[in-house]
């Protein structure tokens, strides 16, 4: 039995909490997919799940299954510089 691999984007973001405590949200968008959990290796585990779940009730329905092409994307930070006259008029997150 030959096994298809199909790779896709996913962000993963910490969320901390007034008390301390911290959690990461995941999302693959092009699923529409998300989750959280409370490390890297859970959330990641969890959205593989939700990814599964999500391409088998869209095979059930025969719905065309899309599919990021990872390896053509880039990735970047963009660096902006933010003057002191403005940067003193506004708050960060």
């Amino acid at each position: 039995m030959v096994k298809k691999v199909l790779n896709y984007r996913v962000i993963i973001t910490p969320e901390k909490y007034p008390d301390g405590s911290v959690v990461y949200n995941a999302y693959a968008p092009t699923l529409g997919v998300s989750d959280y959990g409370d490390s890297i290796e859970e959330v990641l585990k969890s959205i593989q799940d939700g990814i599964f779940l999500a391409i088998e009730s869209m095979a059930s329905k025969k719905e065309q299954i899309p599919v990021d092409q990872v390896e053509k994307e880039i990735m970047a930070t963009a660096s902006v510089n933010i003057p002191s006259s403005l940067s003193n008029k506004i708050s960060f997150a």
